[in-house]
């Protein structure tokens, strides 16, 4: 151990040993020498080798630059980034909230590492590779550098993209340059992690037959990964290499994943309702939070957010308050945040009167549908204020997370963008062109009921949308007749909900009214406040709680 630790002392500090050589060697040598010989000779030669030192270090430096760039990729082979000592990253896994299932399996690469030796003794070997695969923003990074604390070795972060370049040959130079490096600091330490963020970009299938030949540093950069992680060298290190990408696996090429590279897949997802409360409590102790914000309402309203998703909002919330003056960041920040992160900023426009009354008709017959005829999502917000090219807005989310969606559901959401369709047409007798992207989106979900789901009430079964209509070499295949029947389904089921919307919003004519001058007076109307004016008309609110916290057998060290 200590002269693999000497060895990696040589490798890593030679330049600085080069250099007190050579100053020993060119400098004290020479004047040591010089100091017996005669003045007028020893003023000579210095004045002759200071005179041609410049030209010379000149022509040194451009000839050792061009034989060092083309025989070895020179500087454009080198990492900007080195090794990070796991007590300097000091992420616990007590610090990833959530992901249950990946630290579990992550906790097991801890547990591999740290027993190398019994592991040994059964024959077994360490694992060479685990692939993370999520959404941007959930903990992919964070867990890795869990695992590298833990487990208490080296750890080399890079990313995809740090590979690429125009030059030829620069990819594959890199990659064989960081695991010389992770080889060493594993001789020396016992073990070592590569984290590799975006795999996608040098991990992503080979191209063979490409005419211009665009493809070929990508492959050798591929190739030379796949050289590296299959481990034929003559050392026993022990690398692990942490692949992390927002990609789907399958954009990645098959020999990257077979085993003896990449053993384990995680799948890192979005956190749940219970994990973002928790997300929401940890990433409040950097803010000055108001006491009376309820976290569990926050969770609620963050439905499918990530951990990266909530930090952003807290922090835009807190630079809210700045701008009211505030020293606390109270529920009313923070819904502001949200709003300003998913619908932009306010950009008032001019209306006349009657077009804001128009508005308001509109979004609160989408409110009304909303909150009285859909089966899963619930209201937080409405809005007459424009933002981002929207002139109002109805925010609507999930009370919980679901990850399948029914018939009713999908009629659900039918059935409430149709409502300002409907409550437009009730007040006025005519619609405008806001109904346009209402449209839109009826239309593409009825079409997917109906031609892929087989949710359609004429009898059909099956996904039509894949059986060739026209324009391929397997000709026409569907008939005009079944298409023409899927299409009148399609409008059946528009019309079927538009009768309902417009029965609704008839019976609850005066509620419209008064929601219309609501949004005309206040621009925007919260949670409480629409639940409180249904309330006056009897419509109870419907109650949201929280599902029951998750308590899976985990070691001490995994929990948050």
């Amino acid at each position: 151990m200590l002269r693999a630790k000497l060895r990696l002392f040589l490798q890593r500090h030679w330049i600085l040993l080069a250099i007190v050589i050579g100053v020993v060697v060119a400098v004290i040598i020479p004047v040591w020498y010089m100091a017996g010989m005669e003045e007028s000779v020893r003023r000579y030669i210095v004045g002759i080798n200071v005179a041609s030192l410049p030209w010379g270090i000149l022509q040194t430096l451009v000839f050792v630059g061009f034989l060092y760039l083309l025989q070895y990729g020179g500087g454009f082979a080198q990492f900007k980034k080195s090794r990070i000592d796991a007590a300097l990253v000091n992420v616990k896994f007590s610090d990833v909230i959530g992901l249950i299932e990946a630290k579990r399996e992550a906790w097991e690469m801890v547990q591999l590492i740290k027993d190398r030796a019994a592991l040994k003794r059964v024959g077994g070997k360490i694992l060479h590779g685990m692939l993370m695969i999520g959404p941007p923003g959930c903990g992919k990074t964070m867990l890795a550098k869990a695992i590298a604390t833990e487990a208490g070795i080296p750890f080399l972060s890079t990313s995809g993209s740090e590979f690429v370049e125009i030059f030829v040959g620069v990819g594959a130079a890199r990659v064989r340059k960081l695991f010389k490096q992770a080889r060493q600091y594993a001789q020396a330490y016992g073990a070592c992690i590569i984290f590799i963020d975006e795999l996608e970009v040098i991990g992503k299938q080979r191209v063979f037959m490409d005419a211009f030949g665009g493809s070929s540093e990508s492959n050798s950069t591929l190739n030379q990964l796949l050289v590296e992680m299959d481990g034929l060298h003559d050392d026993a290190a022990h690398i692990v290499v942490m692949g992390a990408m927002n990609a789907r696996e399958e954009v990645l090429d098959p020999a990257l994943l077979r085993p003896g590279r990449f053993d384990r897949t995680i799948a890192i997802g979005r956190p749940n309702l219970a994990e973002r409360q928790d997300l929401f409590a940890y990433y409040a102790r950097k803010v000055r939070l108001d006491p009376s914000v309820d976290l569990a309402r926050l969770a609620r309203k963050a439905v499918f957010k990530t951990p990266a998703e909530i930090e952003n909002i807290l922090k835009e919330a807190a630079l809210v308050a700045v701008r009211e003056r505030r020293e606390l960041v109270n529920y009313k920040d923070i819904s502001t945040a949200i709003e300003r992160i998913e619908l932009g900023v306010v950009h008032r426009l001019t209306m006349s009167q009657h077009e804001r009354e128009m508005v308001a008709y509109h979004e609160a017959g989408h409110l009304i549908v909303l909150y009285l005829k859909h089966p899963t999502d619930d209201v937080f917000k409405a809005s007459i204020i424009q933002r981002a090219g929207t002139l109002g807005v109805v925010h609507h989310i999930p009370r919980e997370e679901l990850h399948l969606s029914d018939r009713n559901r999908l009629l659900g959401h039918i059935k409430t963008a149709l409502g300002g369709y409907a409550a437009e047409k009730l007040k006025y007798g005519v619609t405008t062109s806001g109904v346009s992207s209402d449209f839109a989106n009826v239309m593409s979900l009825a079409h997917d009921m109906v031609w892929s789901l087989g949710m359609g009430g004429d009898g059909l079964i099956g996904d039509f949308s894949i059986i060739p209509s026209g324009g391929t070499n397997r000709g026409n295949q569907l008939s005009e007749a079944i298409k023409e029947k899927l299409n009148l389904e399609t409008q059946r089921i528009l019309r079927d909900c538009l009768a309902e919307v417009d029965e609704l919003l008839r019976t609850e004519a005066h509620i419209l009214d008064r929601f219309a001058r609501e949004l005309i007076q206040r621009d925007e109307l919260d949670y409480d406040e629409i639940t409180s004016i249904f309330a006056e008309y009897g419509k109870a609110p419907r109650t949201i709680s929280l599902p029951p916290t998750p308590s899976p057998e985990l070691p001490a060290k995994l929990q948050a």
